[in-house]
This record gives C-alpha cells, structure tokens and sequence, in this order.
C-alpha cells in the first residue's frame, strides 16, 4: 500500500478570495491571481513578446499516479521553447502523462521516475519529427527548456533541463524577511562550467562552444546545452536537407551534441520553505534571486505572479528608456526586441493546518496551450 503525499481533504475547486477559476488575459498578459494546490495556494502569469507564445506552463495538483491508493501531491511544469512552438506545447501535453505513467509503474514518485518522464517525452517528440521530416522538416530545429518541480512527501524534486530557474524563499530571522535559494541547475553556455563539461564531452571538437556577438553559443547556434527537441543537434539524420542551411552544421557528428537529460535536486522542506518561484529564463533577465524573493514577501499572495511579470517588464522599459505604458503598446513580435515570453509560477507551501482538505477524488489542472490557457478540476 502506498502512502499518499498529503493527507486528504475537502474538495476546493481552487479558486477562493474571489480569485479567478480559469484565468483572465489583459492584453499580451494572461494571469491567475490565486488558485489553491494539494498543499498551499499559487499564483501565474504569462506574458507573450514572440509572434507565438512559445513559453508553456502548467501545475497539476491531486493524484500523481493512476492508481487510486498511489503517491498525491503537486507537480509543476515551465517549458520555454526556442525556434517555434510546438516542443513546449508537446511536452505541456505529455510530460505529465509520462510521469504518471511512471510513478504507476514504479508505485512511487522518485527521481528515476522523473528521469524517465523526460526521456520518453523526448523520444516520443524526436519520433514525431521523423514522422513529419518530409513535409515539416523545420520541426527538427525546435526544441524547449523543461523545469519540473514535483512536491510529494514531504519532498521536493526540482528537475531541470535548460536555463530556467526555480528560486526558494526561505524565512530568515536574522534579516526578518526571506533568503533566496536558487534550487535548479542551469545548463547555459554562458557558465565556464557548462563549456567546460560541453569540452570534456566533446574533446576532439575545438568548435563545441563558439564565442558568437559576446556571447557564448553551443556550436555557434544556441545556448543551452540540454532540452527537449532541438533534434538536429541530436541525431545526425536531421542536419542535412531539407533543414535550412543555417541549422545544418558543416560536419557530420556521431554522438548527440545536446542533452535531455535533467539536472535533478532533492529538498526536504521544512517550517521555514515559504514559497517556490518557477520562471522561464525571462524573468530572470531582469530580476535579481532575491529581489524576486523580497517582491513576493512583500505583498500579498493575490496576483504575486502577474506583480513579478510586471515588475520585470517595468526594468526591460527602463533599460530602453521607455515607459511601461508604452511598452504596453507594442505588439507581439516587435514586442520580442524588449523582453522575452514570460512565465512565472508563485507556489506557496503552507503547514497542513493552513492547507486546504482535498478529497481522494480532488485534482487541480491549469496549464497553457498554444496561447489559448486552460484550466480544468474535478
């Protein structure tokens, strides 16, 4: 018999305080101020910059397996794609499934099981590039960074692959506010590190990391160096035509030259964990760790994700010595040489006597789709 990961409880339908059930747009903007999870309450927000919003996000919160006596608890999910859409929304609609799937398998929610999750998500989306190569053959040249945080147990697995980041803000009585942990690892070339195990990976190639315009590329194309999709730097049978020549590289390689495999974390929480921040890297462009963290503490938990958009937006006008106002204005697209898509996830971590009393049968499901957000309970 397997243990649940909270306790159950009376069925929410996550949208108290009078906060919004589904979530609102306002302009380029789309947001849920407050929603409730198996342990504590949440904030998102979204903003599009790109023509297509390739930032995907979800949170599912109940059951994590199929079978009703498995492991409950919160799974979190921020995918930034790069060259298109379609990576971040594949893996929207099937990462999750894929760790369920696991965790029944295994009976357990763990980091081999979230391992998994990510490499058949990856295989299953490699294979959907194969299968459309001929008449989609750019499918190959899009990929997504994934962040995963699950909560179950007690636990907290923090899962990364790309340059996302999830940030803990943790009390603090000794500055009588909150101390930010950043609890991901980053995979961006930018980090000696990252080009230092991209060069042991790739010892016979000098060309593994490119310095390209001041900044540091993988063969001088993109800056991670792990992610879902991106296939033609992973199987040689798709840098060649019909991909555009720019994605093509000028010799063949004989193993994948980016990974999908996660950085995984294990944290205990504990009385003093008050709150997870998720985001797409384009928060973090213009935020501070702890500068995001102060911001959440400072006020209250009802639209915190959509106040964290705005305040990164605010600095990206700054910066172009504009107005948030007019930086309101600008279209999708054109809206893209200001700031990137935006996703940010504000999860709460209340004590159970805080926390709402979900029944057995209660889930919470919000997640983005293509631009069009979506929320579904029962």
């Amino acid at each position: 018999m397997i243990k649940p990961c909270w306790k159950p409880s009376v069925e929410g339908d996550g949208s108290r305080r009078g906060a919004d059930s589904n979530g609102r747009f306002d302009g380029l903007l789309w947001y849920k101020d407050l929603g409730s999870h198996v342990n504590g309450e949440f904030s998102m927000a979204v903003v599009q910059a790109n023509g297509l919003l390739e930032d995907q996000c979800q949170l599912e919160s109940g059951s994590l397996s199929s079978l009703t006596s498995g492991p409950r608890g919160t799974f979190i999910g921020v995918y930034d794609g790069h060259g298109g859409p379609e990576t971040a929304r594949f893996i929207n609609d099937n990462l999750f499934h894929n760790l369920k799937k696991f965790a029944t398998e295994h009976q357990e929610v763990s980091a081999d099981v979230i391992k998994k999750a990510f490499l058949a998500t990856e295989e299953e989306f490699l294979s959907s590039v194969k299968q459309q190569w001929l008449e989609n053959p750019q499918l190959a040249s899009v990929g997504a960074c994934c962040l995963v945080g699950v909560i179950c147990a007690g636990l907290l697995y923090v899962a990364n692959a790309g340059d996302s980041r999830v940030v803990l803000g943790r009390a603090d009585k000794t500055v009588r506010g909150v101390t930010a942990i950043q609890l991901s690892t980053e995979h961006n070339a930018s980090i000696q590190s990252v080009r230092d195990e991209l060069q042991l990976l790739h010892p016979d190639d000098s060309q593994i990391v490119v310095l390209k315009h001041k900044v540091w590329r993988v063969k001088g194309l993109i800056q991670v160096s792990r992610s879902i999709g991106d296939a033609y730097l992973k199987k040689p049978e798709f840098n060649k035509e019909p991909l555009l020549a720019k994605f093509r590289l000028p010799e063949p390689f004989s193993r994948p030259i980016l990974s999908p495999e996660p950085s995984i974390f294990i944290h205990r929480l504990n009385t003093k964990d008050q709150f997870l921040i998720f985001a797409s890297d384009g928060l973090w462009e213009h935020l501070s760790n702890q500068e995001a963290v102060d911001l959440v503490h400072s006020y209250p938990r009802n639209g915190i994700a959509k106040r964290l958009i705005k305040a990164a937006l605010k600095l990206a006008a700054k910066k172009r010595e504009m107005r948030y106002s007019d930086l309101k204005k600008i279209d999708r697209g054109v809206r893209r040489h200001f700031h990137d898509d935006i996703t940010v996830l504000v999860v709460f971590l209340d004590p159970p006597s805080m926390s709402w009393i979900y029944s057995r049968s209660s889930t919470v499901s919000i997640r983005g789709s293509g631009g069009v957000f979506s929320a579904a309970k029962s």
